[in-house]
């Protein structure tokens, strides 16, 4: 799995680093961001529930 975050269309709702925090972060903007080393999905079980929950469907899942 590929984890990627559209940051052009990200409005910064936090939900992905709160479900998946191993995963994902804020930037200091308040943008989402994937944590580096975790773009795989860290084996987080939560990344898939975090992509469901953005509210913009910022997060992309892919193969890779």
């Amino acid at each position: 799995m590929h984890v990627t975050i559209d940051t052009d269309t990200c409005i910064g709702s936090g939900m992905c680093a709160l479900t998946a925090p191993s995963v994902f972060d804020q930037d200091d903007d308040g943008f989402g961001t994937v944590r580096p080393g975790s773009e795989d999905g860290a084996g987080d079980p939560l990344v898939k529930e975090a992509a469901r929950g953005c509210p913009v469907q910022a997060i992309t899942l892919g193969d890779g």
